[in-house]
C-alpha cells in the first residue's frame, strides 16, 4: 500500500502514540495534558482519525480491554508517515480568537456588553495562563523539554493576550 499523507490531527495522534499504545480516552487525556494549551483536538476528531489510521496501516489495534476499550499502537509505517509530516512545511498559521473578533465589532456593542466581553476575556486568559504555566513547570520537572517548549508558547500567547486586553479600546 502506498503511504499517504496525514492531516495535523492524525499527526498529533501518531505523535502521542510514540509514547506507547493508548485507547481513544487515553489519547484524549494525553492530548489534554500535552497539547491543549495551544492545539485543540476533540474526542470526535480522535475517534474519526483512529479507524482511518488503522485502515492506512499507520496504527494497529491491540487486544480489547475493559468496557471494550480498544488500544492502538503506532506501526513502523505510521512512524514513517509521522516523520514525513514533521518534514513538511507547516503551512500558514490560522488565528481564530473569538474575543478579538468581537472587539473588531466593538462599535456595535452596548457599553456594558463590551465591558463584559473584556472582563470575560481577561478571566479566560488569566486562568489559561496559570494552567499553561503549571503544565510547563510539570513537563520540565518530568524532563520533557519539548512538551515544555510547546507549553511555553501557550504561556507567551496568554501573556500577549492579557497585554492586548489592557490596551483594547474602551467604549
Amino acid at each position: 500500500m502506498a503511504e499517504v499523507g496525514i492531516n495535523a490531527t492524525a499527526a498529533a495522534v501518531l505523535g502521542l502514540l510514540h509514547d506507547g499504545p493508548m485507547t481513544g480516552g487515553q489519547l484524549m487525556a494525553a492530548a489534554e495534558r500535552r497539547l491543549s494549551p495551544y492545539w485543540s483536538m476533540t474526542r470526535s476528531q480522535v475517534y474519526r482519525e483512529l479507524p482511518v489510521l488503522a485502515e492506512l496501516g499507520y496504527v494497529k489495534l491491540g487486544k480489547p480491554g475493559p468496557r471494550a476499550s480498544q488500544p492502538y499502537a503506532i506501526t513502523a509505517s505510521g512512524k514513517r508517515a509521522f516523520a514525513r509530516w514533521l518534514n513538511e512545511e507547516p503551512g500558514r498559521e490560522l488565528v481564530r480568537n473569538p474575543y478579538a473578533l468581537r472587539v473588531a465589532f466593538g462599535s456595535t456593542h452596548a457599553t456594558n456588553q463590551f465591558d463584559s466581553l473584556l472582563n470575560s476575556a481577561n478571566s479566560h486568559h488569566t486562568e489559561a495562563l496559570a494552567e499553561a504555566r503549571e503544565q510547563a513547570k510539570e513537563a520540565k520537572k518530568e524532563g520533557d523539554d519539548f512538551t515544555a517548549a510547546g507549553l511555553e508558547f501557550a504561556v507567551a500567547y496568554h501573556k500577549a493576550a492579557l497585554n492586548w486586553l489592557k490596551t483594547a479600546i474602551a467604549k
